[in-house]
């Protein structure tokens, strides 16, 4: 199955090294990457998960946080963006400078606990090299739990 969802796969390899690791309950950072339109023909090719944002001792979430990096070389036109959704509630950021290595700042979507949508897409046709982050934080900015299940990559 993660053969054909190569951001999941990516998300579930690094879940496998953390907890082989033992760092589990250390790891604050969630972060995934894949190539959007590994084909490079589909405009509106799509990245679509949800992330569940929940108390899991450290206090109840406030609000998901998430980052992109286009990390392919500069293609006039072509932009990678990153938008949040919950309820009526909803953001969106653009990396603006593809292949410079730097995320987008961080946007902030504050909705309390619960499933958040997080999509990330492309403005034209043509392959292009992701990663992003994301965190469910408390009110104060302390890290709470955070689960994510990949539901289209097409």
């Amino acid at each position: 199955m993660t053969n054909n969802h190569p951001f999941l796969q990516k998300i579930l390899t690094l879940a496998s090294i953390i907890l082989a690791t033992g760092y589990a309950a250390s790891i604050s950072a969630h972060g995934g990457g894949a190539t959007l339109d590994p084909a490079g023909n589909k405009a509106t090719f799509t990245a679509l998960a949800r992330v569940t944002c929940f108390d899991d001792g450290n206090g109840p979430a406030d609000h998901l946080i998430a980052r992109i990096r286009d990390n392919s070389a500069p293609v006039p036109g072509m932009f990678v963006s990153l938008q949040l959704l919950k309820g009526s509630k909803a953001i969106s950021i653009t990396d603006t400078t593809p292949g410079d290595a730097q995320f987008s700042p961080f946007v902030p979507l504050q909705a309390g606990n619960g499933v958040y949508f997080m999509m990330a897409d492309k403005t034209v046709a043509g392959a292009r090299n992701f990663e992003v982050e994301w965190h469910c934080n408390t009110a104060t900015g302390v890290h709470t739990g955070t689960d994510i299940v990949v539901d289209q990559f097409e």
